[in-house]
């Protein structure tokens, strides 16, 4: 999804759809590929994320003298940065598309959304040839930093893109000369082009980035959503039982009876540590499971076989059957 093609397929790709009363049944292969791919479960950290994107990019519609207001979404591994990210930039993509459709035999396609990765050991040159390929803007070895950011610049305004994400911005280090050179690069991005900016990391906060003068002008224009594990309970509400049930309601098994695994939510918080990542891995290996086994239900049986990633097994606590 680094580049417009690949970006192109992924937001106007139908999303995995749930098995609806009425439809004939799947077969074993369509099950299996669904729960593979499955749906995006709607967290707050999604919801928080949209709303503030949509007000955002209003607010600095018409905004020519400075940089525009940003979105830095934060959080632990396996919290559902990057799902949130891409989910946000699909909804973004498709509104834009249906309010501005491509005039017919134009040869300019309408690109409002980049999704750009920063790269492990970044300096300001490889970063912004990361967002020349994006588009396929040709680069050579003979070019400059300089020379590559106003061909960005122009392309980018041009092609009329209107949202860029900036993802594992963690990996800037901006106490570095090149960290720092990179750093300068992204604000210097944010000034020249007509676009609302998002960045996403893990506990950004807890990093050089948001440190020295560098760090204060970044805190100063980014609104921060942590998108953090999920709390076993909220006040009254229990959003981690909510979601689990929102995961169970999306599940296509035969036997499995509803109702099952949100009675199972403390096991399940204590398995995951509330991060949603985590969830839905153990669910949907499970649910893979009791296909291929055939017994078509998700039982606690069914989730104590399954291995998670070894951040989730770490925080592991044996429960007592009640």
């Amino acid at each position: 999804m680094t580049t417009w093609q690949g970006w192109h397929r992924f937001a106007t790709t139908d999303p995995p759809t749930p098995a609806r009363p009425g439809d004939p049944p799947r077969s074993t292969e369509e099950r299996l590929a669904y729960h593979s791919a499955f749906v995006t479960i709607r967290t707050p950290a999604i919801s928080q994320l949209s709303t503030q994107v949509r007000t955002l990019m209003i607010l600095g519609r018409h905004q020519q003298t400075t940089a525009r207001p940003s979105l830095i979404v934060t959080g632990p591994a396996a919290a559902g940065k990057t799902t949130a990210l891409l989910n946000v930039g699909r909804a973004c993509h498709l509104a834009h598309t249906r309010k501005n459709p491509q005039p017919p035999g134009s040869a300019h396609a309408v690109i409002p959304v980049a999704y750009v990765l920063v790269p492990p050991g970044a300096t300001a040159k490889t970063l912004i040839t990361e967002f020349a390929r994006y588009l396929g803007i040709p680069v050579t070895a003979r070019m400059t930093q300089t020379q590559i950011t106003d061909a960005v610049c122009h392309t980018y305004t041009a092609a009329g893109v209107q949202l860029v994400m900036i993802d594992e911005i963690h990996r800037l280090n901006p106490r570095t000369t090149t960290g720092a050179q990179t750093a300068d690069l992204i604000k210097d991005l944010t000034e020249r082009l007509p676009a609302t900016f998002v960045y996403a990391g893990i506990n950004v906060t807890d990093t050089p980035l948001f440190t020295g003068v560098r760090g204060a002008q970044l805190a100063g224009r980014a609104t921060l959503i942590t998108c953090g594990p999920l709390p076993a309970r909220h006040g009254t509400r229990q959003p981690f039982r909510d979601v689990i049930t929102d995961i169970e309601n999306n599940l296509d098994l035969q036997q499995h009876k509803p109702g099952t695994l949100p009675r199972h939510a403390l096991y399940l918080h204590q398995r995951t540590a509330g991060r949603i990542g985590s969830l839905t891995r153990l669910i949907r290996q499970a649910a893979i499971t009791a296909i291929h086994d055939g017994t078509e239900r998700i039982t606690k049986t069914t989730l104590d076989a399954v291995r998670l990633d070894h951040l989730a097994e770490q925080h592991r606590r044996p429960t007592r059957s009640r």
